[in-house]
């Protein structure tokens, strides 16, 4: 017999007396769940006042795919409309690489703030500029 990870998705919200939102990611974030919680952000964000914080804990996030990063950029795009910000918290590896790899780490990344995953030895990459075209005709 088989058995698989759980990775059954599931979206907890709370909203704490300072008027804070907090939703927790639990499973994959994908295809298939993305607009739950593009859905649940909106809903904290509509609050009258708006939250001026939403933090999504994403410690027990076993995956996220392109559209899960997609809906985490509509998050965001949505909190600033409205002026909260948005903090994703306990960030996995998984996560925090998907975020490099996208070029998109800084977009949820405050100053001072840490992106809550673990530090790896890795050498820092750095690009580097092409060398100029060499002229038609030279």
């Amino acid at each position: 017999m088989t058995t698989t990870p759980d990775d059954t998705f599931d979206l907890s919200t709370a909203v704490d007396a300072a008027g804070d939102a907090r939703i927790r990611i639990t499973g994959d974030l994908d295809w298939d769940s993305a607009d739950d919680l593009t859905e649940a952000a909106r809903a904290c964000l509509r609050a009258d006042p708006p939250p001026r914080q939403l933090r999504l804990e994403c410690a027990a996030m076993t995956l996220c795919d392109s559209l899960g990063l997609a809906a985490l950029l509509m998050v965001r795009r949505e909190a600033t409309a409205v002026g909260a910000r948005l903090h994703l918290d306990d960030r996995p590896a998984h996560l925090e690489r998907l975020l490099e790899v996208t070029g998109t780490a800084h977009v949820f990344t405050d100053e001072g703030e840490t992106a809550g995953a673990a530090t790896t030895d890795e050498p820092e990459r750095t690009e580097s500029a092409r060398p100029p075209r060499a002229p038609h005709g030279s």
